[in-house]
């Protein structure tokens, strides 16, 4: 544990920031673990709803500095090629 007040309050901060990134992270890959279950089960519709609703949380992520945008966008091509494949 640190000694100088600062450093303590820098602790502080850091315990409260990780634990917030953590829940936020743990909502994008839930949403993206939505996304593959729907295109495992075979049904496109469910697939691509969930789609929708996991571009938002992912580019959100962008913004809180979660992720890095190349990473999101890795994701977002992934989930949208698997969707594509069911169609074909």
């Amino acid at each position: 544990m640190a000694n100088i007040k600062s450093a303590q309050k820098r602790a502080r901060q850091a315990d409260k920031t990780r634990l917030l990134k953590m829940g936020q992270r743990s909502k994008m890959r839930s949403s993206i673990k939505a996304v593959i279950a729907a295109v495992q089960k075979g049904d496109k519709d469910a697939a691509a709803a969930a789609y929708k609703v996991a571009v938002p949380v992912i580019d959100s992520m962008i913004n809180k500095g979660i992720v890095n945008k190349n990473k999101a966008a890795r994701h977002k091509s992934r989930l949208n090629k698997m969707i594509k494949a069911l169609a074909a």
